[in-house]
């Protein structure tokens, strides 16, 4: 490969090498960067390697295309290139297992070779590192919080970069809090705001006389019933939410966080048909105990300080706010038959946390379109949404039941 090889930004991104005699494959901290390229150009370029137009070159060509396109590899890491690229090894490589190598983007079939068993880590551990700045070290906790496998604690070190920041988690408590405080100055009162008169005539609830209003069933999670309700929602939201969303990003995080709120507002709708609903802890309940249960399942791969005191903790705080508010639902309501507000809304999240939730942190960086998992409790979720809308619709009126007075 010499006269074709060029000098190549220095990379720290995990890469794998095999042993001579082929046995295992361990993980490097390599320096040998594949050029990175526009997938168009990588098109073009697949394309002169496969004239017949099948959609795979055969891994001879792919070695004389490394030999003419990339950098100089120990030969070793070659073989396991080709190796990780031809998942099925049959031989062939597809066109995307293309672009995820040249690219030096992990494939599925990365994440194949490194789930199959006798891989180490080569050198030393990412919490060994020294010299590290106060962000880098924030990056390290995070990715010592969240993932279970060094492999992908070390890729996320060397790839994340604050940009775009955690916004989704600190934007929503940024307005409940704003939408807490405006209330609190407009009803004279933070401590158990549920037993103003006022309170349920803002358009943010979620009530049952005013269901058909379809943006209630999300808005809710603005209001609180007071600063301890918000206080126990908001610690939990960005202890947990903010390290989530560091490493899964806004949308899987807001997807797991959405599905939560809604779920919790519909279990109200068809469980507890008269209650109002108000607080976030439909979508709080949703990633706590996807990531709690994320910890569980992986809890000798997780290596986050003094993990069996902070699970106990978190479940001491779901524990006394789930008790809250069931204690305040069955509380003689300051303005009858009015009830108070309901506490279903935790139970919809928690479900929604251990489906939906756990098959989004059990995927990081793949693809969860890719993962019959998630389609199938995806598939489930949407079943529940549109019976909910039915029942919201018919149920009651053929059941006569007795609403509540629209506030």
């Amino acid at each position: 490969m010499a006269g074709a090889s060029r000098e190549l930004p220095v990379n720290s991104s995990p890469a794998v090498a095999s042993n001579a005699e082929g046995e295992e494959i361990e993980v490097l901290e390599s320096t040998d960067v594949l050029p990175v390229a526009p997938e168009d150009q990588w098109k073009s370029l697949f394309d002169k390697y496969d004239p017949d137009n099948s959609g795979f070159i055969s891994t001879e060509r792919f070695r004389d295309l490394l030999a003419t396109y990339g950098s100089e590899l120990d030969p070793h890491k070659l073989e396991v290139l080709l190796a990780l690229a031809d998942g099925n090894a049959d031989g062939k490589i597809c066109y995307q297992d293309f672009v995820n190598l040249m690219s030096n983007k992990r494939s599925n079939s990365f994440r194949r070779a490194i789930l199959q068993g006798g891989r180490q880590l080569k050198g030393c551990s990412l919490r060994d590192e020294a010299g590290l700045g106060l962000s880098q070290r924030l990056i390290r906790h995070v990715a010592y919080e969240t993932l279970p496998r060094e492999v992908d604690r070390k890729w996320y070190f060397d790839s994340y970069t604050y940009c775009p920041p955690p916004w989704l988690i600190l934007a929503i408590t940024i307005a409940e809090v704003a939408v807490f405080m405006y209330y609190g100055f407009q009803l004279d009162r933070l401590v158990l705001q549920v037993s103003s008169p006022s309170f349920l005539k803002s358009p943010l609830p979620y009530h049952p006389q005013l269901r058909a209003q379809a943006w209630r069933y999300l808005s809710y999670i603005f209001m609180h019933t007071g600063i301890e309700h918000l206080s126990l929602n908001m610690a939990m939201q960005l202890l947990v939410g903010v390290p989530l969303e560091m490493v899964h990003g806004a949308l899987r995080i807001g997807l797991v966080y959405a599905c939560g709120v809604l779920a919790g507002s519909l279990a109200v709708s068809v469980t507890d048909m008269t209650a109002p609903v108000v607080g976030s802890s439909g979508g709080v309940y949703a990633l706590v105990s996807a990531h709690l249960a994320n910890v569980v399942m992986n809890w000798s791969g997780m290596k986050c300080q003094f993990k069996l005191f902070r699970m106990a903790m978190a479940l001491v705080c779901m524990s006394v706010e789930f008790g809250r508010a069931v204690w305040l639902r069955f509380y003689p309501p300051a303005f009858p038959p009015c009830p108070n507000p309901s506490f279903v809304a935790h139970l919809g999240g928690v479900v929604v946390g251990l489906t939906l939730g756990v098959v989004v942190l059990q995927n990081y960086e793949q693809r969860l379109q890719e993962q019959s998992l998630f389609w199938i409790f995806f598939s489930v979720y949407a079943l529940f949404v549109l019976c909910a809308v039915f029942w919201n619709t018919f149920a009651y009126g053929l059941l006569d039941v007795r609403l509540p007075p629209t506030p």
